[in-house]
């Protein structure tokens, strides 16, 4: 069994300036033995109701289909993961709830249906709910008996999401607020029984709360309408909605948490709904990955199998790597937020406090991996097609309903654009609050790009001595590029999308490339053998390293002038050196033990 030191030893954003011991953070290869069993159950379930009929569920004319289907993911406790057990539900730690969602993320339609009901439909009860209102909502979403849907988002408030228009009214008598106001993108809005509603309260003369507030609706409270569902590119067998609120009476008791505390819970909820967003496409992309395997596997040209070609393997290759490390990086940082649960919890915080405290503590690596989980996600599907090739493009193969659901994860749970500024912001808004310490490592860094350079060679007789110094390298690269933009930006530094996009990308790369080499040493040395790991682990590292040249110069080049811009410049040039790698024998590698499980194997 690999031990893991589970210890909150580590704050949201701080992997820039600490270095983290493998022994500390979570890999895959430690799930238990039920864990396992549960994500079985997931497979098992996906293999017989789900895979065998996603044609039916995409061409579906009613929601009854997908409605009956979560009735069965509800009869086997798949809707219940994350609710308390004293509310009917399995009561599970974080890790293992986003097992669920990596497994059942091969789900396509339906797992989108199953994310929104046991996420945002769910959890703003679990987690602000009073006793009362989850005695009363719980025990029925857990089980399926309710399904649930999550409206926030209107037709002027996409990313704004605070600045929307619906309206919830008071009545003299204070027993029910009147909501009137449209929702749209609504997920799971034609078989919901009850929506989680954020309006804005007006006091009656006009004037509306600055933020918003969350209320549960039950459907049968009346004055509720929708249109048809909507026709979309992809995830066409989710029940997508416009829902009206007309004159609808809400009991005041169906306050979820307190007046204007509505932004703040969208807030916190998305937290959660990125990460497993991530997690969520590290199981669609194993899935995809499979499939091409086999079609290299069948499929012949030139009188061979496409499998044997060389630029078929570094397709699979590729598609490997960048799955490995997403999931990896995902389950560290799902890690990072358990461990800080229980701490809160054993020092004597609520259940419900501690996991919004930590999902708030760890925001950052939320956001950052809902941004790499899409995009590796979106790449693997690309490369899947065109592994097919012309099949790839027939709506009879798999990869055409993969390439189309794919899509529309860079745009849910905030657009990637705006979880990359929100990465760097919330690095920089804790940094000047004094919560995260970067000004003195960034000052050190400055002084030593202005320094002769170490030319020494000599390394640590430990595992992966060389490449954790090019990981030191790449934070200094991060805090010399971020410490320049403030210092030149000031306060104007958020007008500067661009900066802050390439800046985001740096720390991506960086805490992915990091997480992967820490899965792999810890897997090392437990296991003596992980050759194919350190493989992936490597090739990982060498395109993480390109990746933050490209970004940390393209920002710089956005922004600095003569002397400053070549001292920059140089000191990137420092800061992003490895060792040359084959990198095609590490692809080989990788691709050819796949090809000859004929399936993705990691």
């Amino acid at each position: 069994m690999i031990a893991t030191e589970h210890k909150a030893t580590i704050k949201g954003g701080e992997f820039l300036i600490k270095e983290t011991a493998a022994s500390q953070v979570f890999i895959p290869e430690e799930f238990s033995e039920e864990q396992q069993m549960i994500a079985a159950t997931c497979r098992e379930f996906l293999e017989r109701e789900i895979w065998p009929r996603l044609d039916e569920i995409d061409h579906a004319k009613s929601p009854e289909l997908i409605a009956s289907l979560m009735d069965k993911a509800g009869e086997l406790g798949l809707l219940g993961t994350s609710v308390p057990e004293e509310f009917g539900g399995f009561g599970m730690n974080f890790n293992t709830s986003m097992l669920v969602t990596e497994v059942t993320g091969a789900g396509h339609s339906f797992s989108v249906a199953l994310s929104a009901h046991t996420g945002i439909g769910t959890l703003p009860i679990v987690y602000y709910g009073n006793e009362e209102q989850k005695a009363k909502y719980l025990p029925k979403l857990a089980s399926g008996e309710w399904k649930a849907a999550y409206c926030l988002t209107e037709p002027d408030s996409g990313s704004d999401a605070n600045s929307g228009k619906t309206r919830a009214r008071l009545s003299e008598d204070g027993k029910y607020y009147t909501l009137n106001g449209q929702k749209m993108w609504i997920t799971n809005g034609g078989f919901a029984d009850l929506f989680i509603v954020f309006a804005k309260v007006d006091d009656g003369s006009g004037q509306a709360d600055k933020n918003l507030s969350a209320f549960l609706v039950e459907k049968d409270f009346g004055g509720i309408t929708m249109n048809e569902p909507e026709h979309k590119m992809g995830i066409k067998g989710s029940d997508t909605r416009q829902i009206f609120f007309n004159d609808c009476q809400v009991p005041a008791e169906n306050l979820l948490s307190t007046r204007g505390n509505g932004f703040k819970i969208a807030v916190n909820i998305l937290n959660v709904g990125r990460i497993k967003l991530g997690v969520a496409a590290v199981g669609g992309a194993k899935k995809v990955i499979t499939n091409a395997i086999q079609y290299a596997n069948e499929r012949q040209q030139f009188g061979t199998l496409i499998s044997s070609f060389g630029a078929i393997k570094h397709k699979l290759a590729e598609m490997a790597v960048k799955v490995y490390a997403c999931e990896t990086a995902c389950y560290r940082a799902g890690q990072n937020i358990d461990d800080l649960i229980e701490s809160l919890k054993t020092n004597g915080m609520s259940d419900a406090d501690a996991k919004l405290k930590a999902l708030e503590q760890f925001a950052i690596e939320c956001a950052m991996m809902k941004v790499h989980g899409s995009e590796v996600l979106d790449y693997v599907v690309d490369e899947g097609v065109q592994v097919y090739g012309g099949m790839g493009y027939s709506a009879d193969a798999p990869m055409d309903r993969a390439y189309r659901d794919a899509r529309i994860n860079r745009i849910f749970e905030g657009t990637n654009e705006i979880n990359r500024m929100l990465t760097v912001d919330m690095i920089l808004k804790r940094t000047m609050k004094g919560e995260l310490d970067l000004m003195g490592p960034a000052m050190a860094v400055v002084k030593e790009i202005m320094s002769i350079p170490d030319f020494s060679t000599e390394e640590e007789e430990v595992m992966f001595a060389a490449e954790k110094k090019v990981l030191r390298n790449l934070k200094k690269a991060v805090l010399m590029v971020a410490g320049a933009a403030v210092q030149k930006f000031m306060m104007k530094l958020s007008e500067e999308q661009e900066i802050l996009m390439n800046l985001a990308d740096m720390v991506i790369e960086t805490y992915v490339a990091e997480s992967v080499l820490l899965r792999v040493e810890k897997l090392a040395n437990a296991q003596g053998d992980a050759a194919l790991q350190k493989d992936l682990a490597l090739t990982y590292l060498h395109e993480a390293v390109e990746k933050v040249n490209n970004a940390g110069r393209a920002a710089i080049t956005s922004f600095a002038e003569g002397d400053e811009l070549r001292v920059m410049l140089m000191g990137l040039k420092r800061f992003t050196k490895i060792e040359p790698l084959n990198l095609k024998e590490t692809r080989r590698r990788i691709a050819d033990a796949m090809i000859a499980e004929n399936k993705y194997i990691f």
